[in-house]
Order: structure tokens, then C-alpha cells, then sequence
């Protein structure tokens, strides 16, 4: 009987890996956010354009990529963030797994323009479904500009799947919150279809959370800090009677990732137990520093 198993060419296996990677725009913003925070930038710009099916481009001001760099970045589980599996334990960047670009560039056009310090011209790269259109020299500033456009173009089933507009920028905004919360010591620019709607300047964490949610919020802040030997907490938690309806407000981040924790988010609500009115919810926005090898992050990414 002939052999009928076969391995899957790149772009079908990077199609597969950007259902996993890819679920909305929301998550290219994500993965380009990130890629942008790893390249040591001080100053990032995030555009959208109709809720991200139309466009997304993250600006950076970061370290850029050589011309083989550029051309590698896209290509499946290559990545400078880790060399062996022990590096999974002592990550000190956002991206590690070699997948997102190599992802979003199977699912839509995208167009990268980076340039390091030390050159006088830059690269560029345009991608349509994982083909390599163009790559050229380019005259550009310092570090990278990444722009994906006509999102999930190939896979009319997932485009059509995407929410309204409102609701998918929403996600956006939530992704960019988590994001900008997380690293104070970088200024952020958002703009949506042409009009700016953050400018987030380089802040204090309690600056950065004004910035975000408007003056109002400062006096609702009570700060955290604490230390043990396995674990520092730092921040600020709401007090009671700001509580809100909703739990709009409530930020966990881990060595500067946010995460979801219910366990966490019990502990939390334990300690105001009598304090809120029925139906409401504290607001915090706490940061745990602990030891990487502690922690796996090398989980699904859900």
C-alpha cells in the first residue's frame, strides 16, 4: 500500500498556525505591540483603520532588524528571543514562540519597513498570503514599521466571522489598555481611522493609569506595595465606594504580562468582603514580580 502521509507545505501550515495566533484583530495589535515593546522601543504609534480589517500598523523607534533578519522574521519558529528550552524559564521578552509574523503574514497583506541605528538605509518587505512580493532598500527612520492590511483577505469564512466594527474595536482598545498599563516607561500613540484617541507619554505607573481612564480616576487610587520572599506586589487597588458595575477596571499583570486568574480575582474580592455595595466590583491594577522559572508561560495561548 503507497505512503499517504505527507508534510503540509509552509503556507498551509502557517494558515493552520494563524487560527490559533490570529482570532481577530485585536490579536495582530497584540502580537505587533509586543514585537515593538521586545525591540527595546521608547515610543510607539498603533494605527487602526476600520477596526483593524482594513489596517493595522505599529510603529516603532526600537533597535530595526538587518535585511536577513527582516526576511527571517517571517518565517515559522524563528525568533531571537530564545536558542534552547530552558530559555522558556528565564524569559525576559514578550514573544518567544516564532510565530505571530510568519501567522499574520499567511492571513493578510502585510508591508515591514525596519532600519537599524547604525545603517543609512533601511529594508523593506511586503507579504501577500506568505509570498514574498517585493523586498527592496527603503530610506526610513530608526527602528520598524509593520503594517497588515486586508485582514484574513484568503479566508472569506474567519472575515466574515469578525464582529461589527464597534465590537472589534473594543478589543482593540482592551489589548492596547493591557499593553500601555503594563510598560509606563513607553510612550504610546493610538490612532483610529485618522483621529487621535490616546497619547500616552512616558508616566509614573499611577500617571499612565490617569492618562488612561481620565483625571477622575486619581483620587480612586489607594496604593499596594509589598514584598515576600517569593513574590513582590506593587500598584493600586480602588477604593470601595468607586466601585463599579462592571469589571472593566481590573488589571493582573505577572512580570509585566497581563493574565486572567480567577484565584487571584477571588483573593481580591475576599479582601473587600463587606465593603462593596451588592453587584459592584473594585477596580485594581496590581503587578506581580516574581521569579521567571516560578511561572510557565509556554502555555496555549488562550
Amino acid at each position: 500500500m503507497a505512503d499517504i502521509i505527507q508534510l503540509l507545505p509552509d503556507h498551509v501550515a502557517n494558515q493552520i498556525a494563524a487560527g490559533e495566533v490570529v482570532q481577530r484583530p485585536a490579536s495582530v495589535v497584540k502580537e505587533l505591540l509586543e514585537n515593538a515593546i521586545d525591540a527595546g522601543s521608547d515610543s510607539i504609534k498603533l494605527i487602526i483603520k476600520d477596526a483593524g480589517k482594513t489596517l493595522v500598523q505599529v510603529i516603532d523607534n526600537g533597535k530595526g532588524m538587518s535585511t536577513t533578519d527582516a526576511r527571517l522574521s517571517f518565517e515559522r519558529h524563528a525568533t531571537s528571543k530564545i536558542r534552547n528550552a530552558e530559555d522558556l524559564f528565564q524569559l525576559h521578552t514578550k514573544g518567544f514562540r516564532g510565530e505571530a509574523l510568519a501567522s499574520i503574514a499567511a492571513i493578510a497583506h502585510v508591508e515591514l519597513k525596519t532600519k537599524q541605528p547604525h545603517d543609512d538605509v533601511g529594508n523593506t518587505i511586503v507579504m501577500e498570503g506568505s509570498k514574498v512580493t517585493s523586498q527592496d532598500v527603503v530610506v526610513t527612520p530608526q527602528g520598524t514599521s509593520v503594517s497588515v492590511k486586508n485582514l484574513f483577505f484568503n479566508i472569506p469564512a474567519r472575515r466574515n466571522f469578525l464582529k461589527s466594527d464597534n465590537v472589534e474595536l473594543r478589543h482593540i482598545i482592551d489589548e492596547f489598555h493591557r499593553v500601555a498599563l503594563a510598560h509606563p516607561g513607553i510612550g504610546f500613540v493610538f490612532y483610529n481611522n485618522g483621529n487621535e484617541a490616546f497619547n500616552l507619554p512616558i508616566s509614573n505607573y499611577r500617571q499612565r493609569i490617569v492618562n488612561i481612564f481620565g483625571t477622575k480616576t486619581n483620587e480612586k487610587l489607594v496604593p499596594v506595595e509589598e514584598e515576600t520572599e517569593v513574590l513582590k506586589i506593587s500598584g493600586f487597588v480602588g477604593k470601595p465606594e468607586f466601585a463599579k458595575k462592571t469589571r472593566g477596571e481590573q488589571y493582573f499583570f505577572v512580570n509585566d504580562r497581563f493574565i486572567k486568574s480567577a484565584y487571584l480575582n477571588h483573593a481580591i474580592a475576599s479582601a473587600y468582603d463587606g465593603l462593596l455595595k451588592n453587584g459592584t466590583h473594585a477596580s485594581y491594577f496590581l503587578n506581580l514580580t516574581v521569579d521567571p522559572q516560578t511561572i510557565d508561560i509556554n502555555i496555549h495561548p488562550h
